[in-house]
This record gives structure tokens, C-alpha cells and sequence, in this order.
């Protein structure tokens, strides 16, 4: 029994898809230009697929799992169920006017021609807004069909904001902040969902271990109950005795997003010596 997942053959998240397995421990036998693949140490078979018919092929069951945009998941609408948001492949889906145009609120997109490729998601977004425009499906160059009148506004794919900028085009409102996520299929038999929850456990393991530092530091050890305060830590701070009479060297887990005002406060503690690892792997 081996769970099947499809992924992108090429595009953004294609590199970045391969790059999780490999560091979930799975190994891939597959050559440049394979479109199927599997793994011989976990009981898995990859896909590369277009990823506008990843969603499809998951809700037809030819994928057991996809691993795909929520951009694409949400825009073609398919009865699969989302599982895990990765937290590689971030952009946003936003609408962005021309620079040199009145344009400038969802309000005055009302009667106007919108460029997109994403049209499920747009009129969503305007009926839930109220606002009544025509909407032009077009794949690939979006952002040129203002200057080309083709549309007085767009809807697309926002990362950086350059390619708005070089078209001269401005972001406006945001419909969906997307990154790349695991989708399956709603009918997985109980010996694939063993198997799926085999890879997020070693997936939140990956997650964890981005998100914290491991850091060892040298207290004395009058300051050793306010150091152990301010260090969290998965239970409590391991506290070692060091051969200099007097101090301890404290270990610790911490939180990237406390990262640096806990260091800020250990060393108005008198902390030294403050050493940073990466966590390569975190199970809690």
C-alpha cells in the first residue's frame, strides 16, 4: 500500500516540494524528466503534475494527496479537504490598478473590466463586496493588460511587488494570502491515512524546529532562578554544573519570534557565553 502525491512537475513550488521530503527522510528514485517516482524508504509514489490539475487529480482519487497552492486549491473550487499549510510558496492575490488612473478603492472597480486569471476567486470577492465589474479570464501577462486596454484593473499573484511596479501598477486589496499546502482526497482508506499521518508527524517536526533555537549560555548561579524565568524551554532549562566554582551552564529552547529580547534580557541577567543552534528536528 503506498500513499500517492502529486506535486508540481515544474513552477514555484515544484523545488521546495521535493526539498521537505528530502528532509522528512524520504528518498526519491527518480531521473531528470520523470513523471512518477517512489520512494524506497516510506511507503509513498509522487506525481509531477500541472499544478492547475493537482486539486482534480486529488478529488478523482488518481492523487491520493497534493501538495499545491492555496491559490489554485481555493480557485478551482474541488471537493478535496485541506490538511496542512507548509509555509513555503507565500504570496497574495490581490487586485492593483494602474498609477496614472482614478482608480484607486474596490468601490470604483464598479463597471470596470477586470484582468485575471484567477476568476472564481474574483467574483467571489466582488459579490461579497457588492461590486458589479466584468471579469476577462486571460492566462499568463495579467500584468499587461491595463497598458494594452485590455482591462482597467487586475487580479493576480503578488510576491514582491516588482512586476507591479516595472507594469505601473499599484496593489490594492487583498483577496487571499496563500502559501503551499497538503490537500487529499475525502474518501482515504484507513491505511492511507496512517500513512499521511506518518508524514505530517515528521512534517511538524520540521515546522517545529524552524520556529525554535536551541541556546546554551554560562550563568552564575545566584542569577540562576531569573535566568530559568525567562527561558521557556519545552518543560523547564537543563542546568549543568561547570568546573568554575560558582556557575552553571544553562540549555534551552526558544522561540524565534522571543528570540532576541529573551537574549536582550539573559544578558541583563549576566549571562554569558550565549551560544545559538539550529534545531533540525522538534517532536513535542
Amino acid at each position: 500500500m503506498k500513499l500517492k502525491i502529486a506535486i508540481q512537475k515544474s513552477g514555484r513550488l515544484h523545488e521546495e516540494s521535493l526539498h521537505l521530503l528530502k528532509k522528512c527522510g524520504i528518498r526519491l528514485n527518480s531521473g531528470t524528466g520523470q513523471l512518477k517516482a517512489e520512494a524506497d524508504n516510506f511507503p509513498i509514489e509522487v506525481f509531477f503534475l500541472r499544478d492547475d490539475d493537482i486539486p482534480q487529480y486529488v478529488e478523482d482519487a488518481v492523487a491520493d494527496i497534493g501538495i499545491v497552492g492555496e491559490n489554485v486549491f481555493y480557485e478551482k473550487n474541488r471537493k478535496a479537504k485541506l490538511i496542512k499549510k507548509l509555509g513555503f510558496g507565500k504570496c497574495r492575490l490581490s487586485l492593483a490598478y494602474p498609477k496614472n488612473k482614478s482608480l484607486q478603492r474596490l468601490q470604483d472597480l464598479n463597471g470596470k473590466r477586470i484582468a485575471t486569471s484567477y476568476p472564481f476567486l474574483l467574483a467571489k470577492f466582488l459579490k461579497q463586496n457588492h461590486v458589479r465589474a466584468e471579469i476577462h479570464e486571460i492566462s499568463g501577462s495579467v500584468e499587461i493588460a491595463p497598458s494594452i486596454g485590455l482591462a482597467d484593473a487586475i487580479c493576480d499573484l503578488v510576491s514582491s511587488g516588482s512586476t507591479l511596479l516595472t507594469n505601473g501598477l499599484k496593489e490594492g486589496e487583498i483577496i487571499l494570502q496563500s502559501e503551499a499546502v497538503i490537500v487529499a482526497n475525502k474518501t482515504l482508506s484507513a491505511a492511507k491515512q496512517a500513512i499521511l499521518k506518518k508524514l505530517t508527524f515528521r512534517i511538524n517536526a520540521l515546522q517545529q524546529a524552524q520556529s525554535n533555537k536551541y541556546i546554551l549560555l554560562n550563568a552564575p548561579n545566584a542569577k540562576l532562578e531569573k535566568i530559568c524565568a525567562i527561558l521557556p524551554g519545552m518543560k523547564s532549562p537543563t542546568i549543568l554544573p561547570l568546573a568554575q566554582k560558582g556557575w552553571s551552564s544553562v540549555h534551552s529552547v526558544v522561540n524565534e519570534n522571543e528570540f532576541w529580547e529573551i537574549i536582550e534580557e539573559l544578558k541583563t541577567q549576566g549571562a554569558q557565553g550565549i551560544l545559538v543552534v539550529p534545531i533540525e528536528k522538534m517532536i513535542s
